[in-house]
């Protein structure tokens, strides 16, 4: 077995005196990303031992609700992406994906 790569993706979390996120940034430098601001994350992790999932959400205290549904969609359409990459179930994806369409179409996201 060759000697392993590691690679390490950085969050910073800029706190007001309220512990109210102010600022994010992150940085991965395998992919030239230092430093990048971002308004919103939300962060999965798998824990096996409890087969739980944990998460980290944050966003800033100047993120834009209008955003942050777009923000939503757009990393729902992913995790159906994503899910139909790690399972092959196409019947699920076809049915995230749908209801994908619904949340653009209540929350009027969709431009005609």
């Amino acid at each position: 077995m060759g000697k392993l790569h590691t690679s390490q993706i950085t969050l910073k979390v800029g706190l007001d005196e309220n512990r109210v996120p102010e600022e994010l940034t992150w940085s991965a430098e395998d992919g030239g990303i230092v430093n990048e601001e971002a308004k919103a994350m939300l962060l999965s992790v798998w824990d096996s031992k409890k087969q739980e999932s944990l998460k980290i959400d944050l966003w800033t205290k100047d993120m834009p609700v209008d955003e942050m549904k777009v923000f939503f969609h757009q990393t729902l359409m992913a995790m159906s992406d994503t899910f139909m990459k790690a399972t092959q179930d196409e019947k699920m994806t076809s049915t995230m994906k749908d209801f994908c369409d619904y949340f653009a179409e209540k929350l009027e996201l969709k431009k005609d």
